[in-house]
């Protein structure tokens, strides 16, 4: 992790912490519209904003002094560009005389987001075995007899609701926002376990990269809008180009897609390009500025057995250069880092 992103990470976990410690309702301007999260003392998942505020200041109201928090350990998880999280592990002590509570581990997992105002929380779950507490309660001041026994059942409730909210976290990590594809991140990963794969194997890795023709005409003539649904229409097009659960498809980058075949052959690459190519066109999606009328797509396609004298870069690099081939060639077509014979090309442009 960057230096820098692990300072921002730990700063957002601070101000956090020093708000909640300090009992100041500047807090709750913290939490993100769209926050969820699990309470520390209760046993239910809030989904409202305006919930987890009430609870927050009803917390402050049961226990309106400062409290001491003594930091045990610290997780931070840079996921995203506008996604980090912090886990804590902590000691709370109370304004008051206590010798149970202080000595139990509370777990905090924070996600926070990059919003229009700033990093917000958008997710909360507090792990603290004070569960028994009782209506208008927060830390169970009234009744600690029973903790011991259900805490075992709590903690794996927690768990489990954080195992959860990671695997929801991870899913966000690595889909495309706009289309609900792979991403970038997502994609990088992917060529990289695939190459190793294919170096131990000996067997080849394809690669499909296309470009939607003159999709700046087409936001400038259409508007923005209609080009967000021109890519997610295109995307759906291209997921069911491949047709075996290990190829996967992405968005590069802008208007740019791609497509990685494991353990497929040239022709087999050929022959998936082609499919994607037509139901492109076969979506019929108006576009004046191409010479078919509608929105088309160029691809270039490679295919590499991985060397340990080479590496995933030049596969991008030559289903790029095959792609700018396609588009020098006019464009609705594909052209490859191989050998097009008559007879692999036969009807294709």
């Amino acid at each position: 992790m960057r230096p820098d992103r692990q300072k921002l990470i730990r700063a957002l976990l601070d101000e956090y912490i020093t708000l909640y410690a300090g009992r100041d309702d500047r807090l709750t301007e913290k939490f993100s519209h769209t926050f969820s999260g699990f309470t520390g003392g209760g046993d239910f998942l809030v989904k409202d904003r305006e919930a987890w505020v009430a609870i927050t200041r009803q917390d402050f109201s049961q226990v309106p002094n400062p409290l001491r928090i003594e930091m045990l350990d610290v997780s931070l998880q840079d996921l995203s560009r506008d996604v980090v999280s912090a886990t804590a592990f902590f000691h709370i002590h109370l304004p008051i005389n206590d010798h149970i509570l202080a000595q139990e581990t509370a777990r905090l997992l924070l996600i926070f987001r990059q919003e229009e105002q700033g990093w917000k929380i958008v997710n909360s779950t507090i792990s603290i075995p004070y569960h028994l507490v009782e209506d208008g309660e927060v830390y169970p001041l009234k009744n600690l007899s029973e903790k011991n026994r259900e805490l075992e059942e709590l903690v794996a409730e927690r768990t489990q609701a954080l195992k959860e909210a990671n695997a929801k976290l991870e899913l966000l990590s690595n889909t495309d926002g706009l289309t609900g594809i792979a991403n970038r991140r997502s994609f990088d990963q992917s060529l990289a376990t695939e190459w190793k794969r294919a170096l131990r194997s000996g067997l080849p890795l394809c690669l499909i990269l296309l470009d939607v023709d003159h999709f700046k005409h087409y936001n400038d003539q259409y508007g923005h809008l209609a080009g967000d649904d021109c890519l997610r229409a295109i995307a759906r097009a291209l997921a069911m180009g491949g047709q075996r659960t290990s190829d996967m498809a992405g968005r590069f980058g802008g208007e740019e897609f791609v497509m990685l075949l494991p353990i497929t052959s040239q022709c087999g690459a050929l022959e998936i390009a082609r499919r994607i190519r037509n139901e492109v066109m076969a979506l019929a999606i108006p576009h004046e500025e191409t010479g078919a009328g509608v929105v088309t797509v160029s691809l270039g396609v490679a295919c590499l057995t991985p060397t340990r004298q080479n590496s995933p870069d030049l596969l991008l690099r030559e289903a790029d250069a095959a792609l700018y081939r396609a588009k020098q060639s006019g464009r609705n077509c594909v052209r490859t880092n191989f050998d097009e014979t008559p007879e692999v090309l036969r009807d294709w442009d």
